[in-house]
């Protein structure tokens, strides 16, 4: 069973930076796509970026496209998020998931998932 931890979520005014980082508990982590989704208060859970399991191939939401990038450590077993420019409308909470090898951007075809991490930014 694949456990993930978020950390690094916070408080930031619009403009700046936060950079979410996500711990992969399993073993085989070169064989997981890694993604980041957001939830916003009311709305449904979107898609923001993934990463395959080598880090070759990373993929992206046409909204953060340009201002975030996703990328991993296999050797520690991590993944994290780089966010600039951030924006009001990004505030969410973020949650990493993990699924088996095919990278994908639709929730349901990741089956698990962390608790998520607030992501809050002040206009």
């Amino acid at each position: 069973q694949v456990q993930l931890v978020e950390s690094g979520g916070g408080l930031v005014q619009a403009g700046g930076s936060l950079r979410l980082s996500c711990a992969h508990s399993g073993r085989s982590f070169n064989t997981y796509v890694m993604a980041w989704f957001r939830q916003a208060p009311g709305k449904e859970r979107e898609f923001v970026a993934s990463v395959t399991g080598t880090g070759a191939t990373s993929s992206y939401s046409d909204s953060v496209k340009g201002r975030f990038a996703i990328s991993r450590d296999n050797a520690r077993n991590m993944v994290y998020l780089q966010m600039n420019t951030l924006k009001p409308e990004d505030t969410a909470v973020y949650y990493c998931a993990a699924r088996f090898w095919v990278n994908s951007r639709e929730i349901n075809d990741y089956d698990s998932w962390g608790q998520g991490t607030q992501v809050t930014v002040s206009s």
